[in-house]
């Protein structure tokens, strides 16, 4: 099923060094309504993933491109980061149609240019993405060399596959209320009496 939007990971690692570097996307994964303590509220939330180009880590005798992960809320509303992010590495705003519903697989395994800054937290050096923009026109760009990898936890059936992802985001997954749905539909008997159900929708982010 799509991930369709509309109007970090641990470890001992050295970051990603900052600046302007090419990337692919080679991930996205839906990681369910996530309650925030901040702000007192649920929202749906993605994860993309991209793999940096012109950077590699050995990782069990391998050398492999280095990753960088950014959390988002699912949402193409005017302030939201999605839509900024999108729309830069499009290189166009989106038509209205698109704002209605725009399928996140469409960016899957497609590169751009990654402006990457460092964050100190608690004595700690964290990568994050500052920005996204375009490829320029006629720039040659390496091809993917991750597996792609893209996870929509909209059913019953996608909970057998959680088991592929990192264990950082199975965890995250975890925490949301969408996987604890799944989970209590998937042990009550089919024809059972659900009692009645909660139609209000005025708190979600859509």
């Amino acid at each position: 099923m799509p991930i369709i939007a509309s109007a970090k990971s641990g470890g001992s690692f050295e970051p990603v060094s900052e600046g302007v570097h090419i990337a692919n996307c080679i991930s996205i994964i839906d990681l369910g309504d996530q309650y925030s303590e901040k702000y007192d509220k649920t929202q749906r939330k993605v994860l993309l993933t991209w793999e940096v180009t012109d950077e590699t880590i050995e990782i069990d005798g391998e050398e492999k491109p280095r990753v960088i992960s950014n959390e988002y809320t699912l949402s193409l509303s005017e302030k939201a980061n999605l839509r900024t992010h999108l729309e830069a590495w499009r290189g166009k705003n989106f038509t209205q149609e698109e704002l209605d519903g725009f399928d996140l697989q469409n960016v899957l395994g497609k590169p751009c240019q990654l402006s990457i800054v460092h964050n100190e937290r608690n004595g700690n050096v964290y990568a994050n993405i500052k920005s996204i923009m375009s490829i320029p026109k006629g720039m040659p760009t390496p091809p993917v060399v991750s597996e792609l990898t893209y996870f929509a936890l909209d059913d019953a059936a996608s909970l057998s596959l959680i088991d592929k992802l990192p264990q950082w985001i199975q965890d995250k997954i975890k925490k949301s209320t969408t996987y604890g749905t799944l989970v209590r539909c998937q042990s009550v008997p089919k024809g059972a009496d659900y009692g009645p159900v909660d139609t209000d929708s005025s708190d979600l982010p859509f």
